[in-house]
């Protein structure tokens, strides 16, 4: 992935679904089932995974996976 379109724990989860959706499975996996919400539009991925629990390490292994998912 080109740098610029690396995802970080400041992407937000409506721009990361819409430019790679095969990453919900990794979300939802994670414990973010509520990723078709509104506040996921406006959310980044780190403050998604914290009010879901998810741990600092957690959120950078995600963030690895996300980084890696490769289309289907």
């Amino acid at each position: 992935m080109k740098k610029e379109n690396k995802i970080t724990k400041k992407t937000k989860i409506g721009e990361l679904l819409r430019k790679k959706p095969e990453a919900a499975e990794l979300l939802m996996d994670a414990g973010m089932g509520c990723i078709g919400c509104p506040m996921a539009q406006m959310e980044s991925i780190e403050d998604g995974c914290l009010s879901h629990g998810i741990e600092d390490k957690d959120i950078d292994n995600l963030i690895e996976k996300l980084n890696n998912k490769k289309k289907k």
